[in-house]
């Protein structure tokens, strides 16, 4: 978690760059001059990239231990949301798909090789934020979905896979700044929770399966 948080704030101030020439109100550029305004109003859509960790908790149908994995890995895709700019206020709503390899990898005996990942995830969330000129930090929440896979391959290359669909929640928060009147970056981190699901694909037999993980990541978007 300490590197999660020493890495958004990074990002967070590299972003912070446009709100420091508008304090200043450096006059070399238009846009950025001392009394420039930004309206954050409109549809908007853009793509995202990252990296998460977390947890996959393993607890048997039945009898057995409850089992807590390590899972790490990339997340890409893209979002489109809404926003209503209130004067120093924004509310909107957000949706995103990502592209995901998320898991972990664990050999068992027998050479055999048992991977547990999420393939896909996607939100759709609230925006709220707090705007300084063409700069806005926000906190966002809502509803969470995503593609589990469990599967197992042995020596012989024979391999039993089982996938599944996982709901849950979602809350994070980031940092939006504007490059021009239409296109802006952001840095965000999320934490996502998708709900137990059951595979009787692994070795020790039923278990359900919950994913818990952060991911922080990079966008760009188009306001229209």
């Amino acid at each position: 978690m300490k590197y999660a948080i020493s890495l958004f704030a990074g990002c967070a101030l590299v972003l912070a760059g446009p709100a420091a020439a508008q304090d200043l109100s450096w006059t070399g550029s238009s846009y950025y001059g001392g009394g420039s305004t930004y309206d954050w109003s409109g549809f908007y859509a853009g793509i995202n990239g990252g990296y998460g960790f977390g947890t996959l908790e393993q607890e048997p149908v039945g009898v057995g231990p409850d089992v807590e994995e390590d899972i790490n890995g990339w997340a890409l895709g893209g979002q489109v949301g809404y926003n209503v700019d209130f004067g120093g206020f924004v509310a909107g709503a957000e949706a995103d798909l990502q592209w995901a390899n998320i898991g972990n990898k664990e050999d068992l005996p027998g050479d055999v090789e048992l991977e547990s990942r999420i393939d896909s995830y996607g939100t759709i969330r609230a925006r709220a934020g707090a705007t300084f000129g063409p700069v806005m930090p926000f906190v966002t929440g809502g509803v969470a979905y995503g593609r589990g896979t469990v599967g197992t391959v042995d020596d012989n290359d024979v391999s039993t896979t089982q996938s599944k669909t996982h709901w849950g929640w979602t809350a994070g928060l980031g940092l939006e700044a504007a490059a021009t009147e239409n296109l802006t970056f952001k840095a965000e981190y999320q934490y996502v929770h998708l709900g137990a699901q059951t595979y009787d694909t692994l070795p020790t037999g039923s278990a359900d399966v919950t994913h818990g993980f952060s991911v922080i990541r990079g966008g760009v978007n188009y306001k229209f």
